[in-house]
């Protein structure tokens, strides 16, 4: 297999430092770390495996983390190949319509479109639908508009329209599109801003600092604890998250008893909660008690807790949460577990679950790539822990032969 394969990280960081007229030693200075690590990267000798390295080399190049990662990475199933193919017509309802403007459209009776909007939130992102998604949404975004601008169910398209944008957002973002997500986000809060409700209002406020990109944690930060302390008391779910995203905001940082304190409140706020899994608002936070117990591993391995991350999950049953926040939790279980010889077939079939339920969302996560291409300068041709880690690969597009 060739260097450039095995290196597309590492040739991507000296691809951009060049372009900044940077050397080795003042790019390292920039990032905080050593000029001899910054060197090894380049080299292909040492992985990044965690957001605060990421950002760092992110900051001190003066790029969002996606140009390192050079999302969207190449498909081998057909799933994401047709919905990155719509990404235009879903890009050109997102630009071309404010909330207030109206398409030239004649929208379907209120309850054909209400059952399609749930529909998109309760079985088609859940499940990782994207291409389906896609399809789906720049007709019913155009007819939610119309019926959000006059009429009798003018509040309730509202309300769907919020969450279709986070549809919009989430899902572009996936399929690698950088600017998409930014266009959705405004959308919703000018969605929020017409329905005139506090609770939909910080809900959008939320979203937006969880979908800060990663080179501003402080930034995220601020925004994230400004929703957990001023977000009306009614909805815990609003406040909850919050904290949630302020707690990987802080482990990015390497603020490690910030990030504990936010997720023992957010513990605390998921047990004001009857269901696991609270059911509001439709499919846009999935908060409560199987949500915490995945972003408590999330944030372990972001602190450095590698194979003790086990542990934190022992007794968790994701079942009953969305597939999307199944394969986030498998993908960090995998990254926990896979450096480790004594936890390293367990990281491999924790990387297998997430890619046997969306590797469309498998693929796209840089630290899980790192992770797997680690594996693959070391995997030997006979044994099963080399098959499965060059099947990985295959999967995730780093070794395009198998």
């Amino acid at each position: 297999m060739s260097d450039d394969v095995l290196n597309e990280f590492g040739n991507r960081v000296r691809e951009l430092r060049l372009w900044r007229h940077l050397t080795v030693r003042t790019a390292a200075d920039l990032a905080g770390i050593s000029y001899g690590y910054w060197a090894q990267i380049e080299r292909g000798d040492k992985t990044v495996n965690n957001r605060q390295k990421l950002e760092a080399i992110s900051y001190a190049l003066r790029v969002s983390p996606t140009e390192l990662t050079r999302k969207p990475h190449g498909s081998v199933d057909p799933e994401t190949a047709a919905a990155q193919s719509g990404l235009n017509a879903l890009s050109d309802v997102l630009l071309g319509y404010r909330i207030g403007e109206v398409p030239d459209v004649v929208p379907r009776p209120w309850d054909e479109i209400a059952a399609e909007s749930v529909r998109l939130h309760l079985e088609l992102r859940p499940a990782c639908k994207y291409a389906e998604e896609v399809e789906l949404l720049p007709r019913l975004l155009k007819e939610l508009l119309v019926l959000a601008a006059r009429g009798p169910h003018r509040r309730d398209a509202l309300v769907h329209l919020i969450q279709a944008y986070d549809v919009a957002t989430s899902l572009s973002g996936r399929l690698g599109d950088a600017g998409l997500p930014i266009v959705s986000i405004e959308r919703m809060h000018a969605a929020a801003a017409e329905l005139g409700d506090p609770q939909w209002v910080y809900a959008v406020d939320w979203v937006r600092a969880q979908n800060l990109s990663g080179t501003d944690r402080p930034r995220q930060y601020e925004l994230a604890t400004r929703v957990a302390d001023e977000a009306p008391r009614e909805r815990p779910e609003v406040f909850g998250m919050a904290h949630l995203t302020a707690s990987i905001a802080a482990a990015a940082q390497g603020q490690a008893d910030t990030a504990r304190m936010h997720l023992d409140e957010a513990s605390t706020i998921a047990e004001l909660i009857e269901p696991d899994v609270s059911p509001w608002p439709l499919s846009m936070m999935v908060f409560g008690r199987t949500n915490v117990g995945i972003w408590k591993v999330s944030i372990g391995v972001e602190l450095g807790d590698g194979p003790k991350v086990a542990e934190t999950a022992r007794g968790l049953d994701v079942s009953p949460i969305s597939v999307s926040r199944q394969v986030a939790f498998w993908t960090e279980m995998g990254r926990g577990l896979i450096p480790e010889r004594k936890t390293r077939r367990a990281g491999i079939d924790a990387f297998k679950r997430a890619d046997g339920l969306a590797v469309q969302q498998l693929r796209n996560n840089m630290l899980a790539r790192e992770a797997v291409r680690d594996q693959l300068r070391h995997a030997h041709q006979d044994d099963a822990d080399g098959r499965d880690i060059r099947y990985l690969a295959w999967r995730m597009g780093l070794a395009p032969t198998g």
